[in-house]
């Protein structure tokens, strides 16, 4: 029996008549979490964790909102329905189907080192398991993320030295947040960019506690910008925007700076792998703790896992989604300054 199918929408539970992360506006969507290739505007209702609730407000403005807590069920139209924390930006979540005995659960997005922030990626034992491959090849292997934060305050620290501003690129949801983490252990003079600035508020009035940080403004004087740590969206990093800060140096936060040299073609000064998502063998214990005999793979190397997995003996295929190959997903809506 399948409880999802693959359509022209999203992924579509015709039992329960509703969608998880669909790209095209439908009747009832259920939410993994709020970046914006998975929480797309338009459709009538929207079921997600309580913590997403006010990021999907952030940024697709007022609609019918449901949410749930973790491991609370919800019926919709006699299906079994149920979120399990993922552990890739705050409020994501797994989404549990169950339906007759029979169990599906589609991850969303997911990461399994507790960033003390997200929440720790919980296995969900299922029939059906649908995963994405973002980083799905064996060379990405993370570090611990405590090795990666002395990594960037390091950096910092040498700039500061020679009174060169640190200009970190970091997604305004879920990045940022992680790089404020590390970075407010040495400073707590931290300046952001607008997105950053409006994600913050909203999580803050959601009643997370947040490091300080400061919005850059056209009013903001350039002398206290000068040797600056600043956090800003990957849309800046190519934009004039930078030239508040000169004389800085740039680095960029995500997991593809696992291959040298990319970000020397970013024209960033300095690269440090920290990502979202799940490293090649967090995607397979991932898998292998859910007991799933059959796994549908979406973005990222699809085919490279998909391939691992039917020779380990799993039955394993590729879906083709709208969901984003990049770390993530960027709302450019939000890219104020």
């Amino acid at each position: 029996m399948a409880l999802i199918e693959f359509s022209d929408k999203g992924l579509f539970c015709p039992q329960g008549n509703f969608y998880i992360d669909p790209w095209k506006p439908v009747q009832k969507a259920v939410i993994t979490h709020a970046h914006s290739d998975h929480a797309r505007w338009g459709s009538q209702t929207y079921l997600c964790h309580h913590h997403t609730k006010p990021l999907l407000q952030l940024r697709l403005g007022d609609h019918n909102y449901q949410s749930a807590e973790w491991n609370e069920p919800v019926n919709i139209n006699g299906v079994r329905v149920s979120l399990h924390p993922a552990g890739h930006v705050i409020g994501s979540s797994q989404v549990r189907v169950e339906y007759k005995g029979e169990v599906w659960v589609v991850s969303g997005d997911y990461k399994t080192e507790n960033d003390g922030l997200s929440g720790a990626f919980e296995p969900v034992t299922c029939h059906t398991f649908i995963t994405e491959s973002t980083f799905g090849l064996p060379i990405y292997n993370w570090q611990p993320q405590e090795n990666i934060y002395k990594q960037i305050q390091e950096w910092i620290k040498r700039n500061q030295q020679e009174n060169i501003a640190s200009v970190l690129i970091a997604y305004s949801l879920g990045k940022a947040q992680r790089v404020l983490q590390a970075v407010e252990k040495i400073t707590k003079n931290i300046f952001v960019h607008g997105a950053i600035w409006n994600t913050q508020e909203v999580l803050q009035k959601a009643g997370w506690n947040l490091p300080a940080i400061k919005r850059v403004t056209n009013e903001t004087p350039k002398q206290e910008l000068k040797n600056a740590v600043v956090i800003a969206p990957p849309s800046a990093a190519d934009s004039s925007w930078l030239k508040k800060f000169s004389p800085y140096r740039l680095a960029i936060c995500s997991g593809w700076m696992q291959v040298r040299g990319n970000n020397r073609r970013s024209n960033a000064d300095a690269g440090f792998v920290l990502s979202d998502h799940a490293d090649w063998k967090g995607l397979l214990s991932s898998i292998k703790a859910t007991d799933a005999s059959t796994i549908f793979i979406t973005h990222g190397f699809q085919s490279v896992l998909a391939r691992y997995l039917t020779e380990q003996g799993f039955e394993a295929a590729e879906v083709k989604t709208e969901y984003g190959n990049d770390d993530d997903i960027e709302n450019a809506s939000n890219e104020t300054t």
